[in-house]
């Protein structure tokens, strides 16, 4: 197994350093020039062109692409042009923020998606079957940042039961932190339960019709033990993908998410890197998406293993 962990996350450098090369290229194709926004509207030609030469703008497509891999390679993602900062700070700062509401919507997702959908199956083409799924479908439907202006305009403004946006870290107190991650959370989080419950309700019917389900109801078992016990651990194989897929949609949904609730988060860096042509900033945080993509799908893999012991990576 380690073996194996160890050759997928090798394998995994050449899709950074193509994904890396894909986003300098596409940065450089991007009309305007950030020499202008940082030295802003007032600033003369030969102010300009003097930002463009300390930022390095001035050198050759190739030579920025060569300090930007030996960047890499030594650590160093390069400074950030409008926070005067480094690139490995900037994220470093925010990165608490997006894990934080990634792991929150997911705590919400994974129990209520999971038990939506066992419940469903568990009572097919009943009432509370066609009410699971319609929810479900519901969820799905609903845009997430729509679904945040309506829970700031419900709990914020008119109950004035949490705060409207901004993010209190975990030091400031469990309480705090939780209320400022409560509404992000759930708009991130329940726009995926209704994709799940479905994927789980469809996964359920199949298994509970499989023969080693009905040889463990033979045997007297209990209902909640046959489902526990043998359907749910080969139920949790197949969901376990769409788990893994789920994550890293949520981690590209925080950068709505961030701006509507007004989180410090990766997605509300990497925006306003955009809009300011912050060309290190954008690298860093894409290169960072990247690697986080690659360690969910090792993850994964390595969860098959545990769950189905049928699995062996040699």
């Amino acid at each position: 197994m380690i073996r194996y962990v160890a050759r997928r996350l090798i394998g995994a450098l050449p899709v950074l350093a193509l994904i890396s090369l894909i986003a300098f290229a596409l940065l450089q194709l991007i009309p305007g020039d950030p020499a202008s926004v940082i030295a802003g509207e007032t600033a003369t030609p030969a102010q300009i062109a003097q930002v463009r030469v300390a930022l390095g703008l001035d050198r050759p497509w190739y030579e920025q692409l060569g300090r930007w891999y030996a960047g890499i390679l030594s650590g160093d993602l390069g400074t950030s042009h409008l926070l005067r900062i480094s690139v490995g700070q900037a994220i470093a700062e925010r990165l608490p923020v997006t894990v934080s509401l990634t792991l929150c919507a997911l705590a919400i997702t994974v129990p209520l998606g999971l038990g939506a959908g066992i419940l469903a199956a568990l009572r097919p083409n009943s009432l509370v079957d066609l009410a699971v799924m319609g929810v479900s479908l519901l969820g799905i439907s609903l845009p997430g940042f729509w679904l945040g202006l309506i829970a700031i305009f419900v709990f914020a403004v008119d109950l004035n039961w949490l705060p409207v946006g901004g993010y209190q870290p975990l030091a400031a107190g469990a309480g705090a932190w939780l209320a400022s991650l409560a509404m992000p959370a759930c708009c991130l989080g329940l726009f995926q339960v209704g994709l799940l419950a479905r994927i789980t309700r469809a996964t359920m019917l199949d298994t509970l019709r499989q023969d080693f389900v009905r040889t463990a109801r033979a045997k007297g078992l209990g209902e909640w033990l046959v489902i526990g016990k043998h359907a749910l651990a080969n139920v949790m194989i197949p969901v376990m993908t769409v788990i893994g897929i789920m994550a890293s949609l949520m981690a590209a949904g925080a950068v709505v998410i961030e701006q509507v609730f007004s989180l410090p988060g990766i997605g509300r860096l990497m925006t306003n890197a955009i809009l300011g042509r912050d060309y290190p900033v954008i690298q860093g945080t894409l290169l960072l998406v990247a690697a986080t993509m690659v360690a969910i799908n090792v993850a994964v893999d390595v969860i098959y293993a545990w769950l189905d012991p049928r699995i062996r990576y040699d």
